[in-house]
């Protein structure tokens, strides 16, 4: 499920490259490994094929992924070809056969926050200081 995302960033929480940018947490459900490889995700119901996620990308059991929003794929880790508008919109995660597994619309964003899920993974989201790679509870 698509559990947390932040879509304007600017001195939160850097990627590896040391770059703010805007990202999406996901979050395994279920106390299994899950792998997602061949997933997609998009920012356009028009392309629900948008970013695959690459080979051997899995989410520990009851455990977090983060996904770069930036368009920049050539950065290593994962970085989709895609960034998030803090006017608001829509976050689709899809399996490989493009079946949607979870879709989020989001309002406009002004401040540093992250629109987040409560409770962790099933509820409903609301704006919150963000929790990369935690709990919203």
């Amino acid at each position: 499920m698509v559990n947390e995302l932040m879509s304007l960033n600017s001195s939160v929480v850097a990627d590896q490259n040391g770059e703010y940018d805007d990202w999406i947490e996901l979050f395994n459900l279920s106390a299994a490994t899950m792998d997602i490889s061949g997933y997609y995700l998009t920012d356009n119901k028009s392309n629900l094929l948008k970013w695959q996620i690459p080979p051997a990308t899995s989410i520990a059991g009851n455990g977090y992924l983060i996904i770069w929003a930036d368009n920049d794929t050539i950065q290593t880790g994962l970085h989709a070809n895609f960034k998030l508008s803090a006017d608001g919109e829509v976050v689709v995660l899809s399996n490989p056969d493009g079946t949607v597994i979870d879709e989020i619309v989001y309002p406009a964003q002004t401040l540093e926050l992250s629109y987040s899920r409560h409770p962790n993974g099933t509820g409903t989201f609301k704006w919150q200081n963000a929790t990369f790679e935690r709990t919203n509870d």
